[in-house]
């Protein structure tokens, strides 16, 4: 049996270990949660460092992409250098080719027509395949970066504005603390209402899950009645929320194992094992080739129709 391990920078509380085969190869796929200690997830990667498979970073980036470019965050990086003997991946690499396909996916067989729809991007700048599908399909899409990841209330309506300002800020948002762009830690389960009539003025939220989760409005409020919610990482309790709230449709863009949507870092660290290199050194036509091996497609977690 290969081990798959997620070390993530957040809640112990969302820590989920399953079993799967996948090409005929038994894997075990752990998520270990810190709290926010960053002492905790370096000596935990030192643990890890040898015996296992890959190594997935959760809850922190290492990478964050453009169009045309790749940047590195520092926070993350000296976690993932103290690793010498296993590969360490976090998701990035394969993420802006599986949430591209999702679109699509969903696009071509019906179940969402973007063509009518407004859409929500909680933060674009950390999923900018999604970010640029979206604005090709939908009829409108705002991007909630400053809103969701810095807590300023302003709107970005165009995918160019949003090109812009990743160019601008992006050298700048790799250098200082991570934990004050993204939720760590027990921060992850505190939770305030705001931008309810943002999300009631929208047909479709899309991207990570802790961002919408910060913000998410109350049942009561009726903001995410019949909304389609596009996302990763869920877990049983998150699906309950949502489903509290009238939610329509829930999709997410990583396969389920036992039940559990892992973030896109475990499907990476299959990956790597399966293509025996890195990810980061593997071509798009050799990524796709995998994921039509393993018959990847977005999950439908949740439908009320």
């Amino acid at each position: 049996m290969k081990r798959i391990v997620s070390v993530s920078l957040g809640s112990s509380k969302r820590n989920k270990n399953s079993h799967c085969v996948l090409l005929g190869q038994e894997y075990s796929i752990e998520r270990h949660g810190v709290d926010g200690d960053l002492n905790k997830f370096k000596e935990k990667l030192l643990e890890l460092d040898g015996k296992v498979e890959a190594i997935g970073l959760g809850g922190i980036d290492l990478y964050l992409w453009t169009a045309k470019k790749r940047y590195t965050i520092r926070d993350a990086k000296k976690l993932a250098d103290c690793v010498k003997n296993t590969p360490v991946v976090d998701g990035s690499g394969i993420k802006n080719t599986i949430e591209r396909m999702t679109i699509s996916w969903l696009s071509e067989n019906n179940i969402i027509d973007f063509s009518l729809s407004t859409a929500l991007m909680v933060c674009g700048l950390d999923r900018f395949g999604m970010a640029q599908s979206l604005s090709e399909v939908c009829s409108k899409v705002i991007y909630g970066d400053a809103m969701f990841a810095l807590g300023i209330p302003i709107k970005i309506n165009s995918y160019k504005s949003l090109c812009v300002i990743a160019t601008l800020l992006l050298p700048f948002f790799c250098n200082i603390p991570f934990k004050w762009l993204y939720p760590t830690g027990n921060k992850q389960s505190e939770h305030i209402e705001k931008y309810t009539s943002t999300f009631a003025s929208c047909d479709i939220i899309c991207g990570d899950y802790l961002y919408i989760n910060k913000y998410l409005p109350s049942p009561q409020s009726g903001a995410l009645k019949d909304k389609t919610i596009i996302t990763n990482t869920l877990t049983t309790e998150d699906v309950l929320n949502l489903k509290e709230r009238g939610v329509k449709l829930i999709v997410s863009t990583t396969p389920q194992f036992d039940g559990r949507n892992f973030g896109t870092n475990v499907l990476e660290g299959i990956m790597t094992s399966i293509l025996g290199k890195s990810i980061y050194d593997a071509s798009d036509e050799e990524i796709k080739d995998i994921l039509t091996k393993l018959n990847w497609k977005p999950t439908i977690v949740y439908s009320k129709e």
